[in-house]
């Protein structure tokens, strides 16, 4: 099969598309012949090495991931697509099944088969009505702001600000939050101010602005960008 693999750290580059064997499900795992598969912000970092992060952030993402180059050569940690065939002991899945998976620290992704698991948390049945594409695009962003709206427990009447709204996370977070009742608050910049409204945003502010006064008092702020913005949205709950 055809997989796209990294032996070193730095610009995309390094990626280099080469032919590697097959892997080889066993008795309880499952093999997927991937259609779609996103870039994420994740993917980049361990890509990049992160040459600009300070020392001990460069240090813990290399005693993660490997010094000279990631141990796992093949990135990428979502994907989309069909199960091509199964371990004999796999009851959840069968030859056919059209799945998405997010596989975490396992990557593999930027190939064109994977195995997984059947007992893989984060694989699963996708909804027949999404394009391979489409369903590749939703589990990075999604599960991370599933989770922190979870860990906020929003619910109906909340005030919810969201920075940087109009990313992979922001964009799915303000769908997340509108459908459990919430106010929502987008900052973005103004060129994507039609995008999040049409996405259900109550209110948009142009991150250039004094969006945390405009905001006024809400009760959880998600930062979806984080650094020197997160102190400030502090300020805003």
């Amino acid at each position: 099969m055809k997989a796209a693999i990294c032996l070193r750290y730095g610009p995309p580059e390094v990626l280099q598309v080469r032919d590697v064997p097959d892997p080889v499900p066993g008795t309880r795992d499952v093999l997927i012949r991937i259609r779609a598969a996103a870039v994420t912000p994740s993917d980049c970092f361990i890509r990049s090495g992160i040459p600009t992060a300070p020392l001990i952030s460069r240090l813990a993402l290399r005693i993660g991931f490997g010094f000279g180059g990631p141990r796992r050569r093949i990135l990428g940690a979502v994907i989309a697509g069909e199960v091509e065939a199964t371990g004999r002991g796999v009851k959840r899945f069968r030859a056919g099944d059209r799945v998405w998976a997010f596989s975490l620290m396992r990557m593999g992704g930027y190939a064109q088969r994977m195995v997984l698991p059947e007992r893989f948390k984060l694989l699963t049945h996708a909804p027949s009505n999404f394009s391979h594409d489409e369903a590749a695009a939703i589990p990075y962003g999604g599960l991370i702001a599933s989770h922190f709206l979870n860990r906020a427990n929003i619910s109906s009447g909340h005030r919810v600000l969201i920075y940087g709204a109009s990313g992979a996370n922001g964009t799915i977070g303000i769908q997340l939050a509108k459908h459990r009742g919430a106010h929502v608050t987008a900052v973005c910049s103004v060129t994507n101010h039609d995008l999040v409204r049409k996405l259900g945003a109550d209110a948009v502010l142009d991150y250039h602005g004094d969006w945390v006064t405009e905001a006024g008092e809400v009760d959880a702020a998600f930062d979806c960008v984080g650094g020197p913005t997160w102190p400030q949205c502090l300020t805003a709950v």
